[in-house]
């Protein structure tokens, strides 16, 4: 793996991705009270590149991070979402699923999904949920004095799931059912809180959720939400909003070539703090 190389923004100190996995473990002077695998926007899929996505690739770049995750032995693992992409049938769909889950139920610790946009553009919801075992679509986990959400934003503007095709990319919501239940989740936590999603819900763009503004008004109310991680816009991104910090983490489906991926451990560290260790693309985060 590369070499990384430190640098400054924002007052803050930043490594750039690449380190090897033993610098990035001995790293720091706090050993982690818990590891948080994550990877996100695979996209595998039995097809061609087109443009900047190389499909067929994600599956060698998922068995790296896995590599690497062996040695930090995370507790937990999560995919941000557009674990798959889009396939010509339902049943090519259900393979292309079938194959990188039983390499991604391979790596070390509990594994979690997050839907994206490309996960149910073929297939429904349930259909893709029954398929990676999960009995829901968003839900909560505790872990390391730790709550984590797990968000679901898959919806139209007007509350209808998304499912083959019945949907723009560009229309990502958070219903009120979930809104209700996330406020209620966080209302119940007793320990600070960490969001794992896949459309943004720091950016107005066409990679947001198009009621972030009300997601990000439960989340400051409840105070207790110290981080969300999310996908999605396929590149490395840090917004700090209200004393909550939103990180993008880099796509895998990106570029060609082990040097084109990316992924990520977050640390929860001792003194209180978290770090996010990023390999390859995925950049190094202090988050205080």
């Amino acid at each position: 793996l590369m070499k990384r190389r430190t640098f400054v923004r924002n007052g803050t100190l930043f490594l750039a991705a690449g380190a090897s996995v033993p610098d990035l473990l001995a790293a720091g002077a706090d050993k982690p009270l818990a590891r948080i695998g994550i990877v996100t926007d695979l996209h595998h899929a039995e097809k061609p590149a087109r443009g900047s996505r190389h499909y067929r690739e994600s599956f060698g770049k998922l068995e790296e991070a896995g590599r690497a995750f062996a040695k930090a032995a995370p507790e937990h693992v999560v995919e941000l979402g557009d674990f798959i992409d889009s396939a010509d049938s339902i049943p090519a769909e259900k393979r292309h699923l079938r194959s990188v889950q039983k390499k991604f139920t391979e790596l070390p610790g509990i594994k979690h999904h997050v839907l994206g946009n490309h996960c149910v553009h073929t297939l429904t919801k349930r259909e893709f949920l029954d398929e990676v075992e999960r009995p829901r679509s968003y839900y909560s986990f505790d872990h390391a004095g730790h709550h984590f959400v797990v968000l679901d934003s898959c919806f139209r503007g007007d509350g209808v799931a998304y499912q083959r095709k019945n949907f723009v990319w560009t229309d990502p919501n958070v219903p009120a059912e979930e809104l209700e239940w996330l406020a209620a989740d966080l209302k119940s936590a007793k320990t600070p809180t960490i969001i794992l999603a896949h459309q943004r819900l720091d950016v107005t763009d066409n990679h947001g959720v198009k009621n972030a503004a009300a997601v990000r008004k439960i989340l400051e109310n409840s105070q207790r939400v110290r981080a969300v991680f999310q996908g999605h816009s396929h590149q490395n991104d840090h917004k700090e909003i209200n004393g909550i910090h939103y990180t993008t983490i880099v796509a895998m489906v990106e570029g060609t070539g082990a040097e084109n991926n990316g992924y990520a451990i977050l640390n929860i560290l001792g003194n209180g703090g978290l770090s996010l260790t990023g390999f390859r693309k995925q950049v190094d985060r202090k988050l205080s």
